[in-house]
């Protein structure tokens, strides 16, 4: 139990939550230190989308809704800010007129977190920002995925670039980041570009559980198959908000009706406890296109779910 008093959330019975420049969780805002145990980053980058734009504005969403996140899990009984030390390290850096260039500082900036030890929970940001988190976390061996999404991502190009939001996970795998059968896509559907869409993974060897075979096999076994396929090796968590039902993620680039529900993403979620975690992202929160502030508001909770898996994860894995 670390309790160390830089690193604790502000005490909403002494300043109300409202109050103050918003951070994740109310939490300082630090600087990448060897002290940091989980860093949780922004990366509004939306250069790699080929629908809506406006998840650049996630992390600032995601941020003003987290207000909201109280200290201790109501399940679980973790509570990570005592765990861990836990701060918003702010944004990586952006070029919003250069792509590539993009990808590269974003590597650079979780490289920097890597180099100090800390677990990074990245708020996108477009669905293009794992390639380039991978890209520093998976250096010396693949990582199995955890990708909640109702598309694939595995696309050999779109419109004739091969780094945007539809390539990310087939790019991983080719270039050694991602461990195909240690890998799960859940909650696939919506109309395709083709009949290829989803083959890439099925070939690669990922399990692919897409909403209808979800629907029929329901969500026990869905979590079954996340216990099973991850086995004992390092994990990653991706998190595409249009994962969600449309009902509760409208505020996203592509939404997609039929999709599982925020109660059945926190149970999926929760089943990633005891394995060795090594970092998260929640992308694809665009707040424009939600009024109401619930999709902004599901990726908050979302991410304190992540956050509490990984504080323990840490304790057990470090």
């Amino acid at each position: 139990m670390k309790n160390d008093a830089r690193y604790q959330p502000l005490d909403p019975a002494k300043t109300p939550r409202f109050a103050e420049i918003s951070t994740f969780f109310r939490l300082p805002r630090m600087a990448i230190d060897g002290e940091l145990d989980i860093a949780l980053v922004g990366v509004p980058f939306d250069l790699g989308v080929n629908f809506r734009s406006g998840a650049r504005q996630g992390p600032a969403a995601v941020r003003e809704a987290s207000r909201i996140i109280r200290r201790i899990h109501p399940t679980s009984g973790i509570a990570p800010f005592a765990l861990c030390n836990v701060a918003d390290v702010g944004d990586a850096p952006i070029n919003p007129l250069d792509l590539l260039g993009s990808i590269d500082a974003i590597e650079r900036h979780f490289r920097a977190i890597a180099a100090v030890g800390a677990t990074p929970i990245a708020i996108g940001g477009d669905h293009t920002i794992p390639l380039p988190i991978l890209r520093a976390l998976a250096g010396e061996r693949p990582i199995g995925i955890v990708q909640f999404d109702a598309h694939a991502d595995t696309l050999d190009e779109l419109l004739g670039t091969r780094i945007n939001h539809a390539t990310t996970f087939r790019r991983g795998v080719e270039e050694g980041l991602i461990d195909p059968r240690r890998t799960l896509q859940i909650g696939l559907r919506g109309s395709r570009f083709g009949e290829d869409d989803i083959g890439y993974g099925q070939r690669a060897g990922m399990r692919v559980i897409t909403m209808d075979e979800f629907e029929e096999i329901g969500r026990a076994k869905v979590i079954a198959e996340i216990v099973r396929v991850t086995g004992d090796g390092p994990v990653y968590i991706s998190f595409d908000i249009d994962g969600l039902d449309a009902s509760q993620a409208m505020g996203t680039g592509v939404p997609e009706i039929g999709g599982f529900s925020t109660r059945d993403a926190q149970m999926m979620l929760r089943a990633l406890r005891g394995k060795h975690v090594v970092g998260a992202d929640i992308c694809e929160v665009a707040p424009i296109y939600d009024p109401s502030g619930e999709t902004q508001l599901n990726a908050a909770n979302l991410m304190f779910e992540m956050l509490c898996v990984i504080a323990e994860s840490r304790q057990l894995h470090h």
